[in-house]
């Protein structure tokens, strides 16, 4: 009987444990996965804290994503400077109209030099994409460095 119990047990580990890359692919491939012809955009994007000293660490990214159309969809998000990923790649689902999205920091990524621009990066139906924005978002250095802009309202990543 106890045989019967552990095998029984087994199987059924061995049948979640199939199902695992089943449910991590449904953002990529699933049924409300974002296309290509589906309409997104950057509308602002933001860091935490700002103004931020040289050297110190990102708590937070803070993007403002417009999605046109009228069904939700799932997509995998990441913030890129150059080659480098600075905001961290995961899943999130859009809503149709502007959508805000906190976006995890790179733990490794400090800032240095004298500008950094950024660019969002999403998986539209397996191939990851540029969002077009309708301007470059940019990072410079004064006393500290700030991706504030004017008429910005106060914001902060929690």
């Amino acid at each position: 009987m106890r045989l019967l119990k552990v095998l029984f047990v087994t199987v059924l580990l061995a049948m979640l444990r199939q199902s695992v890359p089943t449910i991590a692919m449904a953002g990529e491939g699933g049924r409300n996965a974002c296309r290509r012809g589906d309409r997104i955009s950057i509308r602002d994007m933001d860091l935490s804290p700002d103004p931020i000293i040289e050297g110190q660490r990102i708590r937070g990214w803070k993007v403002r994503i417009q999605l046109e159309g009228n069904r939700e969809c799932d997509t995998e998000i990441a913030i890129r400077e150059g080659g480098g990923t600075v905001g961290r790649e995961r899943t999130y689902r859009l809503r149709p109209g502007i959508n805000e999205v906190e976006i995890q920091p790179a733990e490794r990524y400090r800032f240095h030099g004298r500008e950094h621009c950024f660019n969002v990066v999403v998986d539209l139906e397996g191939t990851r994409r540029e969002v077009d924005a309708n301007r470059r978002f940019c990072a410079y250095q004064k006393a500290s460095w700030s991706m504030r802009e004017a008429g910005d309202r106060e914001r902060s990543c929690r």
